[in-house]
């Protein structure tokens, strides 16, 4: 009995570490399990739009070889132009599906391609927690490891791209972040090659895998310039960054998509030239050992000015040369958030990339976001050379969240980390077994004791006073306790609510893919709208299969992947030109838009339209911006303003401008609509505006279309699919010059063998 205790710590040893695992197996499963609701409700389907094209990439590359892959040639898309999609993507998502997906095989286990990507995301959901424990610990503890890793498992502002079925870059990207930081700040501490190796090789991954690859291009140079400008060089320093540029850049450049830009763009130049200063820096080290001190400090002085002249004409006078590649719009955009607005309108089209509003950062993030700015103040008291980090990444991070919706992913997993060190503070100070108040307590007590005690004697009637005050510490040590006790009450409190939070966030504003809508009928059941799916299956059932669609670029990846269809444009963007030409089809009326649409050789059109059952993401709601592109290339012939009315209102009611009126989508979007209200009112839903109707004004006008033709219209009218018209070059269906021709000839051979090619000629030219 007496050796228990001294075994007891021993004991505590080893059970940690098994205890330590099965918490981060239960964060993984709980991980994977919360972002599981859309598979449950719906089916194994994948999400949204760019997904569509990284699934049919998947499923090109695991039917053909890896360089096969990087040399394909996709003509089913921005036809007629094509694209060179294995130079134009990022590759390394594909191939960890596909990696996965033959190892499956290669075990004799029959899993589909579309079921690894669908539950790619949610798998490395779980990698993340881990990789987040890793670097909080490296912060902190292993405590607060814990805790951040619960965080990122469940926080939405990360759920939100990485749900089952969102097979986007990002499903591997965040995973690949937070393990690049952890290994740069095990290469900063110890100093390691090796470490600053690992480094650069997770990078290389990272950069293969997404774009967003340019923040640690710049994260990491930016810790070393304020390590450096702090006075904390050190040879540590040196080796992790040296190791990691050299190979990490050389690395990079292996990916086709990738090639010269890191040593021929601005958004890579800040890396390159942290790399110079820390030769500089390293070299004057070298030489302060072999000088005297007013000497280097001389050598110095004209050194650094020298360079950074050098350095500032040389960066200068490349860019202008066209060596270095300037800024680009993406980067502009995030400094002045008006600038994709002016300039590339089909940048800020995009609803990910608006500024973020204020709800969003309680809406994805819950209670961290207060505790987050308590975690930099804590690591500010110690300030360690990593802590410096979490400082730069929590000050970057905050401000890109706040001028994009879409970059609350990068500040999510920093918020996890500092709300972890902050918490783990608190409870490891709230639940600590030393009481520091009641022994202050007691000591100020002491000298006031021998005072009350010759008053007690003194006074021989015991009073409430003389009572009170018999003894003060026990009653401050239970003051204490019973403080504690609602701290960490309150703190569970909170960390349940955080719980339901994140539940219910990710269930019902997260789960949902965009190509099935649910709705909830009187009764409270659920009501499934698949007209996204029923239009694509009408597609690719009921159209040959060189046909070209042209759609607004949002749906061209889903077109690609679900109806196979051959595209005008898509998700990729990358010919501002092209989406344009489709913007000012769109926007201008028939007589404008069929030369386009022949010149294109496009035989249906799809659109989206929502007023009948009130879906807001109908292409009426983005024509703006397919008028402002279109407005870019042609502002001569296609002028926003005209859409107005004269009080500056976006109407498409009675009030709708007369180029409004005319415009193809107009047209396209309310053919036929007001037929379906009879003698009602026809409202549209989603604009809240009443749609002029023969039926309720006898004078209101109607809606005729000459050179297309409606082929099909989904259940809800949702989506609606045109076929258009070959006409000849004087504006005649083919169809029936082609019946006029035959005509003639049958009534010309008629009048040579019956004598009566004169009445014959005259019967057909009637017709």
């Amino acid at each position: 009995m007496v050796a228990l205790p001294s075994k007891l710590p021993d004991a505590a040893a080893r059970v940690l570490p098994l205890l330590r695992t099965v918490i981060l197996f239960l964060i993984a499963a709980a991980a994977i399990s919360s972002r599981l609701f859309s598979v449950v409700r719906f089916e194994s389907i994948i999400h949204e739009f760019d997904p569509w094209f990284n699934f049919r990439a998947t499923k090109y590359l695991v039917s053909h070889d890896f360089y096969s892959f990087l040399d394909w040639f996709d003509d089913r898309t921005w036809y007629p132009l094509g694209r060179v999609t294995g130079g134009t993507l990022y590759p390394g998502l594909m191939v960890t599906s596909a990696l996965i997906f033959h190892s499956l095989k290669a075990l004799t286990l029959p899993v589909d391609i579309r079921n690894v990507c669908v539950m790619l995301a949610p798998v490395f959901s779980g990698l993340t927690a881990y990789a987040t424990y890793l670097f909080t610990c490296e912060m902190k503890d292993k405590s607060a490891g814990l805790l951040a890793a619960a965080f990122i498992g469940i926080a939405p502002g990360y759920i939100s791209r990485s749900v089952a079925g969102s097979y986007d870059n990002e499903a591997i990207a965040i995973f690949l972040l937070m393990f690049t930081f952890y290994l740069w700040i095990k290469a900063l501490k110890l100093g390691s090659a090796f470490w600053g190796t690992l480094t650069a090789l997770f990078y290389f991954y990272m950069v293969a895998a997404w774009g967003g690859y340019v923040f640690i291009t710049n994260i990491i140079p930016l810790h070393a310039l304020a390590l450096v400008v702090m006075g904390r060089y050190s040879n540590r320093l040196y080796v992790a960054y040296s190791s990691w540029y050299a190979l990490g850049t050389l690395a990079s450049m292996q990916i086709p998509f990738v090639g010269f830009l890191p040593i021929r763009s601005s958004e890579h130049m800040g890396a390159l030239g942290v790399f110079g200063l820390l030769q500089l820096v390293g070299f004057a080290q070298y030489m302060r050992a072999h000088l005297h001190s007013h000497q280097f400090r001389i050598l110095v002085t004209i050194s650094v000015v020298a360079l950074l002249s050098i350095g500032f004409v040389g960066v200068v006078g490349l860019t202008f040369a066209g060596v270095i590649a300037p800024w680009t719009g993406r980067f502009y955009s995030l400094w002045d958030t008006a600038y994709a607005k002016i300039h590339i309108p089909i940048i800020a089209s995009v609803s990910e990339h608006q500024p973020t509003a204020w709800p969003s950062f309680f809406f994805d993030t819950s209670m961290l976001i207060w505790l987050f700015p308590a975690g930099i103040y804590l690591v500010f008291q110690q300030l360690r050379d990593e802590h410096v980090f979490v400082i730069i990444y929590g000050i970057l991070a905050s401000y890109f969240a706040g001028v994009m919706v879409r970059l609350m992913l990068t500040l999510t997993p920093i918020v996890c980390v500092s709300a972890a060190v902050a918490l783990s503070t608190i409870l490891d100070t709230y639940t600590s077994l030393k009481k520091p108040v009641v022994e202050v307590e007691e000591k100020e007590t002491t000298k006031t004791e021998a005072k009350k005690k010759d008053a007690q004697e003194t006074d021989s009637t015991p009073s409430l006073l003389n009572l009170s005050g018999i003894s003060k510490a026990p009653i401050v040590g239970i003051y204490a306790s019973w403080t504690r006790v609602l701290v960490l009450a309150s703190f569970l409190f909170y960390l349940q609510l955080f719980v339901r939070h994140c539940t219910w966030v990710t269930s019902h504003a997260y789960s949902s893919p965009s190509v099935v809508l649910a709705s909830q009928r009187s009764d409270g059941s659920q009501h499934i709208i698949d007209d996204f799916r029923e239009a694509y299956y009408w597609l690719r059932k009921n159209t040959p299969e060189d046909a070209k669609v042209m759609s607004w670029w949002d749906y061209g990846y889903q077109i690609g992947g679900m109806a196979d269809r051959t595209t005008l444009v898509d998700n990729n963007t990358w010919n501002n030109t092209h989406i344009a030409t489709v913007g000012k089809a769109m926007s201008s009326g028939e007589e404008v838009s069929y030369p386009i649409l022949r010149k294109h050789d496009v035989d249906y059109i799809l659109i989206i339209f929502g007023g009948l059952i009130g879906y807001s993401g109908d292409d009426l709601n983005k024509f703006l911006w397919m008028v402002r592109i279109a407005e870019g290339i042609w502002p001569d012939e296609v002028k926003e303003r005209d859409f107005f009315t004269p009080r500056g209102e976006y109407r498409v009611d009675d009030q709708a401008t007369p180029t409004m009126r005319n415009s193809l989508m107009y047209k396209m979007s309310y053919y036929r609509f007001t037929d379906l209200f009879g003698r009602s009112p026809s409202m549209d839903r989603v604009r809240n505006q009443r749609i002029p109707s023969l039926a309720t004004d006898p004078a209101a006008p109607t809606i005729q279309l000459n050179t297309i033709e409606e082929a099909f219209t989904s259940e809800n009218w949702i989506v609606r699919i045109y076929k258009v018209k070959d006409l000849d070059p004087f504006g005649r269906d083919h169809a029936a010059v082609t019946s006029f021709e035959d005509g003639k000839r049958k009534g010309a051979a008629r009048g040579v063998l019956g004598g009566g090619f004169a009445k014959g000629k005259a019967r057909v030219l009637r017709v």
